[in-house]
């Protein structure tokens, strides 16, 4: 197991250089670039525009260059820590990202837990009492769940919570704590914030993993095996959680993957209705933008997140299914 871990790890400098690479050239396919997009906001706005100051802006962000110049400028930078400046915030992109991805990453494995810790025992309740009443409730509101847009959500909580309790619901802290250094206190603010976003990300999440749950462990409980498991005594609850339900958690283990990512890519319009301070709507923007420096780090660190997820649930899958073994 040490091994292949190393292994992988190894592997992940080749990936992330490709990923890196494939990202900056998609970012540059669009027509223009952050000058271009610039100089047409201000003509919008009725600004005049002088060419020879655009001209020595584009030379002094080095856009005149090639782009795979641009490039190696970037990767080698990034390679010491140096992720670039922002040419719409005019900040070294290491300081406007760091702490918006550690908000997208403890808002992303907040909401994967809440989603596993809910929907598997319900999943699981479901399967083995299918076609109850208690199975019918539970796939109403599963349905319901996917039916219902996360946003949409949003601004249902939002409407409420002002109109009916006098509640401000939007941003992950209150408002003495937003620009405050971190502490003791503003972690507790953080915590006390955190349910809202969390229960709306995870309403989707939840009864989708539900659906599933409950269709894999229902592959499963008819199988020898548990047959055979329960003619020697075992006790059901024994018997689930051993056998079956560990088989039938590999999906879910096997998509840690790609779910981080996708919560902090996904979650975008809800960060913009509720205002919450993650990657998302400073990815969205510059992107928009066409700042490739500050969105190639974006890219480049979600792929980081998807790598090491991807890992994760490799070795989860090795220690929960006995049937999967690693030859090197």
């Amino acid at each position: 197991m040490l091994r292949y871990i190393i292994g992988r790890i190894v592997w992940t400098i080749p990936i992330l250089f490709v990923v890196s690479l494939l990202a900056f050239l998609i970012l540059q396919a669009p027509p223009g670039d952050f000058i271009t997009a610039h100089t047409a906001t201000l003509l919008s706005d009725g600004q005049e525009v002088d060419y020879q100051q655009i001209e020595a802006l584009r030379r002094h962000y080095g856009l005149d260059q090639s782009v795979f110049v641009q490039y190696w400028k970037w990767i080698s930078g990034v390679v010491v820590g140096d992720f670039g400046v922002s040419f719409e915030w005019r900040e070294p992109v290491s300081s406007l990202i760091w702490e918006r991805m550690g908000l997208s990453v403890v808002l992303a494995t907040t909401t994967v837990l809440f989603t596993w810790a809910l929907a598997l025992p319900i999943g699981v309740y479901s399967a083995v009492k299918k076609y109850t009443f208690g199975d019918y409730v539970v796939t109403t509101i599963g349905f319901l769940g996917l039916a219902t847009p996360n946003f949409l959500l949003a601004l249902i909580l939002m409407y409420v919570s002002v109109v009916y309790f006098g509640l401000d619901v939007s941003g992950l802290f209150s408002t003495e704590y937003k620009n405050a250094p971190w502490s003791w206190g503003k972690v507790k603010d953080l915590l006390a914030h955190l349910w809202i976003p969390v229960a709306i990300l995870g309403t989707s999440s939840t009864a989708s993993i539900i659906r599933v749950m409950r269709a894999n462990l229902l592959d499963e409980l008819h199988k020898p095996y548990v047959t055979t498991a329960r003619a020697k005594g075992l006790s059901e609850t024994k018997l689930l959680v051993r056998y079956p339900v560990r088989i039938a958690l590999n999906p879910f283990v096997s998509t840690i993957g790609w779910i981080f990512p996708q919560i902090v890519s996904g979650s975008v319009i809800v960060s913009i209705v509720l205002s919450l301070p993650t990657a998302g709507p400073m990815y969205l923007t510059a992107l928009k933008s066409q700042d490739m420096f500050l969105a190639g780090s974006f890219v480049l660190l979600l792929s980081v997140l998807a790598v090491i997820g991807m890992l994760i649930s490799d070795i989860l899958l090795g220690i929960i299914d006995p049937r999967i073994r690693f030859a090197k």
